[in-house]
């Protein structure tokens, strides 16, 4: 997918002259967690969010220095936080020389620059003109659409078994094991040498189209002594107990 399926198109933003006031209103009142600034020409000039109001005198949240510390910081650091945590008009406050990305860029390029730079959303371009914003909660909605679409069945019990082979053959991680189907019941049999691979290969059959349900027949074996244990699941049914999915470690 890309940046133009899943972005928002219909931009809140303001100007540099704004207030912080309206800035912060705008915020409120739209519930979201930033928003793009444009100067009078409407080109992207920054980004104003809610971690550019954290440090405000008039909450009284300003950061505080021992004095020999202020000496050490320098009159130019003091003097730029001192803008940022009094000034009142959004160019005061903003992060200028915004991230941004484009309309044809990927959703993995999006992601890559969320957690490298550490930011929530990014605006995005088209010949240099801001025409939306993609963020978190962007793709949190394209996740939700695409489960689904994947929630219908897809084809016979032998396509989908082949399917879950398919998917596992490409994890580095994954175990050699068998699968069998049965009206979309996909058990799942062999060996484990860590918890973590059954989890892995029961949600990799999960995800597969056509899939009802799971059953986890997998025995772990400890490689130093040898010692195997019955899944949870398999452990529960000759212990006569209702099967409860264990939780990821």
């Amino acid at each position: 997918m890309q940046v133009r399926d899943v972005m928002t198109r219909n931009i809140i933003s303001v100007n540099t002259d704004d207030t912080v006031l309206r800035a912060a209103q705008l915020m409120l009142q739209n519930r979201i967690s930033g928003l793009p600034v444009v100067d009078a020409q409407g080109a992207l000039v920054g980004v104003v969010t809610e971690g550019d109001f954290l440090r405000r005198d008039e909450i009284g949240t300003q950061r505080r220095r021992p004095k020999w510390l202020e000496f050490l910081v320098g009159p130019g650091r003091l003097a730029g936080e001192y803008v940022r945590t009094s000034g009142r008009k959004v160019a005061e406050i903003m992060s200028a020389d915004p991230v941004t990305v484009g309309e044809d860029d990927t959703l993995d390029t999006v992601v890559e620059l969320m957690e490298r730079r550490r930011i929530k959303r990014l605006p995005v371009l088209r010949d240099g003109q801001l025409v939306g914003i993609v963020s978190r909660a962007n793709l949190l909605q394209a996740l939700a659409s695409l489960a689904r679409e994947r929630e219908s069945p897809a084809g016979d019990d032998a396509a989908i078994r082949e399917r879950i082979l398919a998917v596992l053959g490409k994890e580095s991680w994954a175990p050699r094991i068998n699968v069998v189907v049965n009206n979309g019941v996909a058990e799942l049999w062999g060996t484990v040498t860590d918890e973590r691979e059954r989890y892995g290969v029961v949600v990799a059959a999960e995800n597969v189209a056509g899939v009802i349900k799971v059953r986890d027949h997998l025995v772990w074996v400890e490689p130093m002594s040898g010692m195997s244990l019955r899944s949870p699941e398999d452990e529960a049914e000759a212990q006569g107990e209702p099967t409860v999915p264990n939780p990821l470690p």
